[in-house]
């Protein structure tokens, strides 16, 4: 993503690559009528022992959203809910040109509600990953919430074109919401098992 760095991961902790596992990455581009270069490139550290923690990333989405032509201030919500314990770790919260706002929240099984992230004003060409001071545990239960606000307005310089309703889509002129989190769990829990899609 635009001004992202490399996810990383908390001592005894580690991703799980299967032997054998194919990588796959997909990269967008946009043209801009010039010529340039890709030097994409990729870059691996192996655990030295085995982790004692898996790190898992996840993601909070809603693929059906809509966008009016020339909204200013249009609310997306999409949220998931915790199967199981996981302890989150950081945040990347991922939206196209018509990106305005977005909020992480959690709300627990007794009901109290956080703030996990405020991001007032969203700036697609830099797209960052927030890591928390101290991870916070979260129990089974906890319904984590991404809402994002979006500009479809001739006011954003940014607008392809804000004649247009917009849709979910891969291409820049197509918008997301993706709210990515990092999960640390036990070794030996299948991801699968950790959250599923709770409404939209």
């Amino acid at each position: 993503m635009p001004g992202g760095v490399a996810y990383k991961t908390l001592p005894g902790q580690a991703r799980l690559i299967p032997a054998g596992t194919d990588l796959i990455f997909q990269i967008h581009y946009t043209a801009n009528g010039k010529e340039g270069l890709d030097r994409s490139k990729v870059g691996i550290v192996f655990a030295k022992e085995p982790p004692k923690e898996r790190v898992v990333n996840a993601f909070i989405m809603n693929d059906t959203l809509h966008i009016p032509a020339g909204d200013g201030n249009h609310r997306v919500d999409g949220k998931v809910t915790l199967q199981q314990p996981a302890t989150l770790q950081s945040l990347f919260p991922h939206m196209h040109v018509r990106g305005k706002a977005f909020q992480y929240t959690a709300t627990l099984p007794n009901g109290e509600s956080r703030v996990l992230l405020d991001v007032p004003q969203y700036n697609f060409n830099w797209q960052l990953t927030y890591y928390l001071d101290q991870p916070i545990t979260l129990p089974a239960g906890t319904v984590l919430q991404a809402t994002a606000f979006y500009d479809n307005s001739a006011n954003n310089r940014y607008n392809p074109d804000p004649t247009k309703d917009v849709y979910w889509g891969d291409q820049t002129w197509e918008e997301m919401l993706a709210g990515f989190v990092d999960l640390a769990i036990p070794v030996g829990m299948d991801p699968m098992e950790l959250v599923r899609a709770k409404g939209r």
